[in-house]
């Protein structure tokens, strides 16, 4: 299979960026030739994942969606596409998942967009001006992310693939050949690696750096490793035989609470890309199915890998477990690792366990991924990346474990040492595990939010407010419930960090809040889950107070189960958000991109006699706002702007209230942002 290396951001040359990008996206088509008809796009391989065609159309969403979030292109190419496919359900819990939601587009329709949008970014490649080093400010920071995302999803993709019913895919000449099946699985046997102090992280995102890099990556952290030992291979399909052999499936004993979840729930028997035949067991691949290899990398989740390492250690009467992320760094370390079954470099599927040998130790980069125990959390100095904020913020939750070293199929930045990837524990990747004995090592953990927008409006939303000013968010959210007579369904459309979301809930049986940013989403879906949330306030300079939200101390907190937060566009929001009797708007035009598109379309999601609050200040910037798009405000008509909303919402709506509504953003502590919201109240016609 050919195969390009990623671009320097130091280097590199508007023609390597356009092949690596060409490339890329050829290789991702490619990969959806195996299907044996189109009919296929619309399986889903595993249920908690939409069906085929979303992921076909999704990465060449993601460019035109970045892109415009960029200012590098004007306006979307297929807004109803550019809708449906624009957020997945990989990893997010407040992500829909009825297919009756969903009508997707057919396999034709995604292909002729997929073109239009591979012109776009060619002819975005040829003119825009390259200065060198590329950085995360850089307008080529988003066309490089958009490549990097489309490499994670040939991976991710390949592996719903894998999970097809094996009559609905083919193998294809353009996909290379699978590795040899080898012979017996070598015994494994554990080796010492020493200890030392590791620094993670690439530093600070302003610096120059060699590669792309996701926000995750950016950082730094320094642990205390001590000596440990490591498995000298991978776990094989043979070793893991023993473990199916002994009833490992059977026995929870060997299982973790979550696992045992897993287990009740998926009812395996043995890891999901065995097929059990006659009483002995075969090996699914991407393209085909073969004879089990045992001397290959068994292929399993997190829960299964822990319940081994669990029985080995009673087994061996040993403390067997995954490695943290900081063993894996110091194994690799440790390693000469030169060649790899990486990067679709040698075969289509995993290899041998013995085939590729780093130092004392095999597969320390490649075959498949690595499993570790290391729950993904942000370096210290971490920040997202405005274009993408929620590529790490929703996996910071405690569920979502790292996975190191890459697979066979692994590419661009994927393939990289310091690359940093969780998934949930239940879910499956081309991954498998080797496991350690010795698992001591010190970290600061950080316990609170330091993220400066999230702090300020987690203040703002359920602290103190100040000067006698009464609870903004709260306050306006009774208050549009007053006007209300039906109260089955309400939408907080802006809801930042739920507070008016939870406030509706003892009044509506369902409300959703819905927002731009995964980072605002992150907050109020934690608090719906865990009851707490901490954040640092800042005083004054570089002081600052440790806060804590505490959801028992609010009233609606009995009610608070009836709301669900989903990531969403305002100006481009999905078919299922439909049928409401409430739709609350505090302070969210101004920060639209197209906030009349929103106002005209609003109404075709509301029931009769439903309620419409919004509330402004109008303070429009070109920095959200296109300046022909603003409402109002501008000195060549003199039109305010509630004259401008006025005008597009009477067609659908009666104006029943209008009042000013003062609320304060505190900056410091002796600095508040003082602001008076129009607040109109609106009935659907």
């Amino acid at each position: 299979m050919e195969y390009c290396k990623p671009p320097s951001l130091t280097k590199t040359s508007k023609e390597e960026i356009k092949e690596y990008f060409l490339r890329t996206y050829k290789v991702y088509e490619e990969l959806f030739e195996l299907l044996v008809s189109d009919e296929v796009f619309y399986e889903r391989p595993e249920p908690l994942r939409h069906p085929l065609i979303f992921y076909f159309g999704h990465t060449a969403v993601f460019f035109s969606n970045k892109l415009r979030l960029a200012k590098l292109l004007e306006t979307p190419i297929d807004p109803e596409l550019e809708s449906i496919c624009a957020v997945g359900v990989d990893e997010m819990s407040w992500d829909d998942l009825n297919s009756e939601h969903y009508d997707w587009p057919s396999v034709e329709k995604v292909r002729r967009y997929r073109k239009e949008v591979e012109n776009r970014v060619v002819e975005l490649i040829e003119k825009l001006p390259l200065e060198l080093p590329i950085t995360w400010q850089s307008p080529w920071w988003p066309i490089l992310m958009g490549i990097e995302h489309e490499r994670i999803h040939l991976e991710t993709s390949s592996v719903l693939i894998r999970q097809l019913d094996p009559g609905l895919v083919r193998p294809h000449p353009k996909w290379g050949p699978i590795a040899p099946i080898g012979a017996a699985a070598p015994a494994n046997e554990l080796l010492e690696v020493s200890g030392a102090q590791v620094q993670l992280g690439l530093g600070s995102w302003s610096e120059i750096h060699g590669f792309y890099g996701w926000d995750n990556e950016f950082g730094q952290e320094v642990i205390e490793v001590e000596d440990f030992l490591a498995s000298k291979y991978l776990v094989s399909n043979a070793q893991f035989l023993e473990f199916v052999e002994a009833g490992g499936y059977e026995r929870e004993e060997y299982w973790e609470e979550e696992g045992k979840e897993w287990l009740r729930y998926a009812k395996p028997r043995h890891p999901v890309f065995w097929i059990e035949e006659d009483g002995e067991y075969r090996l699914r691949l991407i393209d085909r199915v073969i004879d089990l290899p045992l001397a290959w990398p068994v292929e399993v989740n997190y829960h299964e890998a822990k319940a081994f390492c669990n029985y080995l250690g009673a087994k061996e009467g040993l403390a067997i477990t995954l490695p943290s992320e900081a063993q894996w760094y110091r194994l690799y370390a440790q390693s000469e690792v030169q060649d790899a079954n990486i990067e679709l470099r040698h075969y289509f599927s995993p290899c041998a366990v013995d085939r590729f040998r780093h130092g004392e130790f095999y597969d320390v980069m490649g075959n498949v991924w690595q499993w570790t125990r290391t729950p993904i959390y942000p370096f210290a100095g971490f920040s997202p990346h405005p274009l993408y904020d929620d590529f790490s913020l929703p996996t910071f939750d405690d569920r979502h474990n790292i996975i190191k070293g890459g697979s066979f199929i692994s590419t661009g930045n994927e393939a990289l040492p310091w690359s940093r990837y969780a998934f949930r524990r239940h879910f499956f990747q081309h991954a498998g595990f080797r496991y350690v004995v010795g698992q001591s090592e010190r970290r600061k953990s950080q316990s609170y939010e330091s993220d400066e927008a999230i702090s300020q409006y987690c203040d703002f939303h359920y602290g103190q407010a100040p000067f006698d000013l009464p609870n903004f968010p709260a306050t306006l959210a009774k208050r549009a419930a007053s006007y209300c007579t039906n109260f089955q369904k309400a939408l907080d459309i802006g809801c930042s960090v739920g507070r008016a979301s939870f406030e509706l809930a003892p009044f509506f049986e369902e409300v959703i809040g819905l927002d731009f940013s995964a980072r605002f989403i992150m907050v109020a879906d934690r608090l719906q889950r865990e009851g707490v949330f901490g954040y640092r306030t800042p005083t004054e300079g570089e002081l600052g107070q440790i806060r804590t939200i505490e959801m028992e101390c609010f009233d609606f907190t009995p009610f608070a189960h009836r709301c669900r937060f989903f990531q969403a566009d305002a100006c481009n929001l999905k078919p299922l958000y439909k049928d409401f009797d409430l739709v609350l708007a505090l302070n969210l035009i101004d920060r639209l991109y197209d906030p009349a598109s929103f106002l005209r379309t609003i109404g075709d999601r509301m029931r009769p006699d439903g309620i419409l609050m919004i509330a402004s200040p109008y303070s429009w910037s070109e920095e959200y706002t296109p300046k022909e798009w603003w409402l109002g405000g501008l000195e060549k008509d003199g039109k305010e702007s509630f004259e401008g909303l006025r005008e597009i919402l009477e067609r659908d709506f009666e104006l029943i209230d209008r009042f000013d509504q003062p609320f304060a953003i505190k900056e410091s502590r002796r600095k508040y942002q003082h602001t008076l919201s129009d607040v109109s109240v609106w009935k659907k016609r």
